[in-house]
């Protein structure tokens, strides 16, 4: 009797598995999310276009960076796929054309590219504007006819345009979010992509707190070193993708 109850194997709870995270997902977001949207690499942009403020008015900025970076991740998770099925676009069509676009990204950080988001040449215009005169927006940005446009500059603040969007929450960072929620299929799925973009942006939120002195102790080498791991890492992640997608899309592939 003894030996039956010691051999027979212990119940399982689905309500505990499903509070516990699925590691697989949480272990790909992670490194995929900061691997885009990784803070040391986006440090020399942050730095140079606070140039001109002081240490408060820099942590300052670095607060509003992560409020909107988790604010737009969030609004991301929660309506990316729904807008996908507006324009009749599967997840798997989607994951195949984030996994290109993922790819050209990860291409070009290990071609030398400064970072995941190097934008459009009217963007880097813009940004290298900003960079030169970070205290005269208002004279640089202004088009004619847009009060948005001269509000915001009037203030001097890059925190959203270009910190947040498009340096950090970029096309591949919008592709990983919808990719990944995607994945996530039950309570566990979810956690663990919750869980991944929150230490990600935590470990953002702590290196622009204490940005200058860690630009001090970067060299330009060791930036490069970890712009091209990075690309390295984005572009097997994109592989991934689309193999994925197209297997789910061509079952013959698989």
């Amino acid at each position: 009797m003894n030996d039956e109850l010691t051999q027979r194997p212990a119940p399982t709870n689905p309500e505990c598995q499903d509070a516990g995270v699925d590691v697989a997902l949480f272990v790909k977001a992670l490194g995929g999310f900061f691997a885009i949207m990784n803070p040391f690499v986006s440090l020399p942009m942050f730095l140079t276009l606070t140039s001109g403020d002081d240490l408060r008015r820099q942590r300052a900025t670095a607060v509003r960076v992560a409020l909107y970076s988790l604010i737009m991740a969030v609004v991301i998770m929660l309506s990316g796929t729904a807008i996908l099925s507006f324009f009749g676009i599967s997840v798997n069509h989607f994951r195949v054309a984030g996994g290109l676009v993922l790819g050209m990204i990860g291409l070009g950080m290990l071609n030398g590219g400064s970072d995941a988001h190097d934008g459009t040449p009217h963007e880097k215009a813009r940004m290298r504007a900003k960079a030169a005169h970070p205290s005269a927006g208002i004279d640089l940005e202004r088009t004619p006819g847009s009060a948005s446009d001269r509000t915001s500059d009037a203030v001097g603040d890059v925190s959203f345009y270009p910190l947040t969007f498009p340096m950090l929450l970029g096309p591949g960072t919008i592709t990983a979010l919808i990719v990944f929620t995607g994945q996530a299929k039950d309570v566990p799925g979810v956690t663990a992509i919750v869980a991944a973009l929150l230490i990600v942006l935590a470990i953002l939120f702590v290196v622009l707190w204490f940005a200058p002195a860690i630009g001090n102790r970067m060299s330009q080498t060791l930036r490069g070193i970890m712009t091209r791991l990075m690309g390295m890492i984005i572009a097997a992640i994109a592989v991934a993708m689309v193999i994925d997608g197209l297997q789910a899309l061509i079952p013959a592939l698989r």
